[in-house]
């Protein structure tokens, strides 16, 4: 088969190969894309950290740190011991604890977040509050939760027993907010300042550009401080269910596995509020793929 240029507005003849590689001047069929294989290199070394991860816990706990707790108590169970906790301690127990304490964390986390949503959006309409915003939102993360958390109980007093903790919804609260006034400010300056020049010259109002242009920009960042917040706010729960008054939650099963030295019941509990924290991380990272693709370099 020859290949050859035919002239500019003859039609090529048969069995010639234009400059494209096809017969007849066909077009190309786009060619399937390959898969690529960064997504399964990825899992697959997460899932040989992890193997390894278990096994340095489990030789740890079974050969270095064996007999050495109060009373030749094994301050560090072994993965086994700690999967039999689970089966001993069974669903109900899980369920039971977890459930106040997601109340807790959920309240906190809508709370905290909306403040400082709020509290952000004010700041694009009134720009003279942001400097007083941010020593807000500096003073809620630098005061010390041991310090506050004896005073919201005082103030807040004991809840009802099984019910959520005021203490424990406010410490969740306290945890998100800061970190998501600063994701939601940087966002919100974030918006391109010829699409704010637009609005203005139609008349619109700080307003108008807030509801427009700003909060679109932003939402990669915000999606982003919410994602953070999930973890921030469970943990702030378990914190403020540890200054007591409270019957039922994971602090307080904590505590009480800490008093009768069950360590693989508390190991057992720390590993699956890790576990919730992360499934609440994953699916906000979720939501941000699906909300916001552009972030990620993909087409919406």
């Amino acid at each position: 088969m020859s290949t050859e240029l035919a002239p500019p507005g003859s039609p090529p003849s048969p069995g010639t190969t234009t400059t494209g590689g096809t017969p007849d001047g066909a077009a190309s069929p786009p060619r399937p894309a390959r898969p690529s294989g960064g997504a399964v290199r990825s899992v697959l070394t997460g899932l040989a950290g992890a193997v390894v991860l278990v096994g340095v816990w489990w030789l740890v706990a079974a050969v270095v740190l064996t007999g050495v707790g109060p009373g030749e108590a094994a301050p560090i169970p072994t993965p086994p011991e700690v999967v039999a906790g689970w089966a001993s301690d069974g669903w109900s127990f899980y369920a039971r604890n977890f459930s106040v304490t997601l109340q807790e964390a959920a309240i906190g986390f809508l709370w905290g977040n909306g403040l400082a949503l709020a509290a952000a959006a004010l700041v694009l309409v009134a720009p003279r509050l942001e400097g007083a915003v941010m020593q807000l939102a500096t003073l809620t993360y630098c005061i010390p939760i041991v310090a506050i958390g004896g005073l919201v109980v005082i103030i807040l007093g004991a809840p009802p027993s099984g019910q959520p903790s005021p203490t424990a919804i406010f410490l969740a609260a306290l945890s998100v907010f800061f970190t998501t006034v600063v994701g939601s400010l940087l966002g919100l300056k974030a918006a391109d300042q010829a699409a704010l020049d637009v609005v203005t010259v139609y008349g619109g109002s700080r307003f108008t550009q807030l509801v427009k242009v700003r909060v679109i920009a932003a939402l990669p960042h915000i999606l982003t401080a919410l994602q953070i917040a999930v973890p921030a706010a469970f943990l702030g729960a378990i914190l403020g269910e540890y200054f007591g008054k409270v019957d039922l939650g994971i602090g307080p099963a904590m505590i009480n596995a800490q008093n009768t030295l069950d360590a693989a019941r508390l190991w057992g509990l720390a590993l699956a509020s890790g576990a919730v924290a992360m499934v609440g991380y994953l699916l906000f990272g979720l939501v941000q793929r699906f909300v916001a693709p552009w972030s990620r370099g993909r087409a919406a």
